[in-house]
């Protein structure tokens, strides 16, 4: 039999009762709850252990705020929907197979590990060919994505977890936008702007809907405050909310920061990060390849100084045209002479 559509879970689901506060030692729907891992305004998760696997388990629980918000609870049911359809090591897995509930929650993979959060405070300003591991990694679970016709929409620190393997893995698609689900007429197709601000590609404040470049600029934004330790635009883009706001928005150099970034890979962050979505990257593997090899484009706009490139020949050709210059000097007084 086919899967169930969305539209389908969603009323399955939706009609069972929110549960039962959870504590450690808890018997919780075939799980043993372990101890709470993160609780939010929207929802709280614990580790639990599958009781018939013994394999852990994160069991998230909608905040009892989300009862008077169905858009909010819509998102939250499609989470685990989301997880069963997408296939890809950097990517959060759905959990045990759908069995017989009785209350409202999800269920996921637990992923042992840090945040990219508290990687980035353990790494400040990390090296080059380390951030474009981990870039490449986060595309590759994005690509995974976007085949499907899906956008995350809520790309951030905090959604990207490295585990002990130094494997980065996307989290948290509370905020993904699926095609075909997202174009019907329904509350959450009036809320454009799901992601965290900071973090979000200008055209969700101008009420656009989100497309795969809006994934690219967040990932550009990663990759920029991973090198830097700031945000590209700071806090302008949030309130930059008509198109001639965005049009004064100016890109802060990597370089001003990261010195010893090479001006290709500047630029390439620069595209990436453009407010206009149409002059950024099509494709994801364009901007890793050009985080890799030097665009020619980039390189014919900004040729790096001799001074940057040969210090040594730099400073030999200076003090040679020096001397020329006081030779010349020398031989004209004593012409006058």
């Amino acid at each position: 039999l086919p899967a169930p559509d969305a539209g389908e879970v969603y009323p399955q689901l939706a009609g069972l009762p929110f549960p039962p506060a959870l504590e450690a030692r808890m018997r919780f729907e075939g799980y043993t709850i372990v101890r709470e891992v993160h609780a939010s305004h929207r929802s709280q998760a614990f580790l639990a252990l599958d009781e018939a696997s013994r394999e852990p388990v994160l069991i998230k629980l909608p905040s009892t705020e989300l009862r008077e918000d169905p858009a909010a609870l819509e998102r939250f049911l499609m989470e685990e929907w989301i997880a069963r359809r997408l296939s890809s090591p950097h990517l959060m897995k759905a959990g045990p197979p759908a069995r017989k509930r009785h209350f409202l929650y999800i269920a996921t993979e637990f992923i042992e590990g840090q945040t990219l959060a508290q990687w980035m405070r353990d790494h400040p300003r990390a090296d080059l060919t380390t951030v474009r591991d981990l870039l490449a990694q986060i595309a590759r679970g994005l690509q995974a994505m976007h085949r499907l016709e899906m956008v995350h929409q809520d790309l951030r620190p905090e959604n990207v977890m490295i585990d002990g393997t130094g494997t980065a893995r996307i989290i948290d698609f509370g905020s993904t936008r699926v095609a075909g689900i997202a174009e019907r007429a329904g509350p959450e197709a009036r809320s454009p702007v799901l992601g965290t601000e900071q973090y979000a590609a200008p055209e969700y404040f101008l009420g656009e809907a989100g497309s795969s470049r809006s994934d690219i600029f967040s990932l550009a934004t990663l990759a920029y405050q991973m090198l830097t330790g700031r945000l590209p635009y700071g806090a302008d883009v949030p309130r930059a909310r008509t198109p001639a706001a965005q049009r004064r928005l100016r890109y802060r150099p990597a370089r001003d920061e990261a010195g010893t970034l090479p001006a290709w890979v500047d630029e390439a962050l620069r595209k990436a990060l453009h407010p206009d979505p149409s002059r950024r990257y099509a494709e994801l593997s364009e901007f890793v390849f050009d985080l890799h090899h030097p665009n020619r484009d980039f390189l014919s706009r900004h040729r790096t100084p001799l001074l940057a490139r040969d210090p040594l020949r730099f400073w030999k050709a200076l003090s040679l045209a020096l001397g020329l210059i006081v030779l010349i000097l020398v031989y004209r007084l004593h012409a006058l002479a």
